[in-house]
């Protein structure tokens, strides 16, 4: 056998081969039952059209064999669209960590504050946030990643999912003030922690590896001045869910140097919440600062690996479908002109 025959033979593939038993259906019907009784007076009708075709000339005997192969084709067509006949298409094996990261941002009144730069131009800090931020979650192919956005408020912007392109698009449509403009960190921290309770498969739909890390990574530049909890109480409950917190501290001065300053950052906390739950503090105080941050956590949320490729399939039913639409359009049209 050719080599691209094997090949074909090899990707071709049934999704309901059993349907093939309906292909002898009619033979065994007209086998086993029984024939259609002539009336009781015995006449043999035959039908007008014959007669006008068999005085024409026309060969009945060879129209009856063209709507005998018009049927049988439509009838085995019906029984393989019904098998569902697909391609079995290659695909890439796709990375998986068995991580979920929850990204915990700022959205306060503060991040407008133009002070980071981009190609040149200075930006507001939730800007260079969003350009950095989209490229780490992209590169996060293989983790289940979501985002909460907080202020007064806070909410899940996206639920932990493997599309990580969905998640980027949220974070670059964040906008400010959408959720207050003050900074409620225990309240963000404590919503994340919440989405990563692991869900049933029933809510998420989605396949992948056990969960072996739970990690949240918590940007803010400012201090804890809205919400319900404190940080630090939030930080012990991450400690008890066995969750890495890494934390973020935004923007170019400390609460404990303020000169005066309003809405700077809490550095001291958010050391103390790393250190508490086994993550790392980074100190952000420019743009290039904050790609440093980005790559520093790669490499430690690394270990994704190779699971095994996800068989894509391509359905060919609808070409069988339209054989037996045109067989049946075939056999109306001749009972018309009969």
């Amino acid at each position: 056998m050719p080599n691209w025959l094997t090949a074909l033979a090899s990707a071709f593939d049934l999704a309901s081969p059993y349907a093939l038993l309906l292909l002898p259906l009619p033979l065994l019907a007209a086998r086993l039952m029984p024939a259609e009784r002539v009336g009781s007076s015995g006449a043999l009708r035959v039908p007008a059209t014959l007669v006008a075709a068999a005085a024409r000339g026309d060969s009945v005997a060879a129209r009856g064999r063209g709507r005998a192969v018009l049927v049988w084709t439509l009838w085995v067509a019906l029984v393989a669209a019904l098998a569902g006949p697909r391609l079995v298409l290659p695909a890439t094996a796709l990375p998986a960590s068995g991580r979920e990261i929850m990204l915990v941002m700022d959205l306060s009144g503060s991040m407008e504050r133009r002070d980071f730069a981009l190609d040149g131009q200075t930006v507001n800090r939730l800007a260079a946030v969003k350009r950095v931020g989209t490229d780490f979650i992209r590169r996060r192919a293989g983790d289940r990643i979501g985002l909460v956005i907080f202020a007064n408020e806070s909410y899940v912007a996206a639920s932990p999912s493997f599309d990580t392109a969905t998640v980027a698009r949220a974070l670059d449509e964040a906008t400010i003030g959408l959720v207050g403009r003050s900074t409620g960190i225990g309240d963000g921290l404590g919503l994340a922690l919440k989405r990563l309770t692991p869900p049933s498969s029933a809510e998420t739909g989605e396949a992948g590896p056990p969960v072996t890390a739970k990690v949240v990574i918590l940007m803010t530049d400012g201090a804890n001045n809205a919400g319900q909890t404190t940080p630090r109480d939030v930080a012990g409950l991450a400690k008890e869910l066995g969750v890495r917190v890494h934390t973020i501290a935004l923007g170019p001065r400390d609460l404990s140097n303020a000169d005066g300053e309003q809405d700077v950052v809490d550095t001291e906390t958010l050391r103390e919440i790393a250190e508490l739950t086994g993550g790392r503090m980074f100190r952000v105080k420019t743009t290039e600062d904050l790609v440093g941050m980005a790559d520093a956590i790669d490499e430690i949320e690394g270990g994704r690996a190779k699971a095994p490729p996800v068989p894509l399939r391509k359905d060919l039913w609808p070409w069988p479908a339209a054989v037996a639409f045109l067989c049946a359009a075939g056999l109306l049209a001749a009972r018309r002109v009969a």
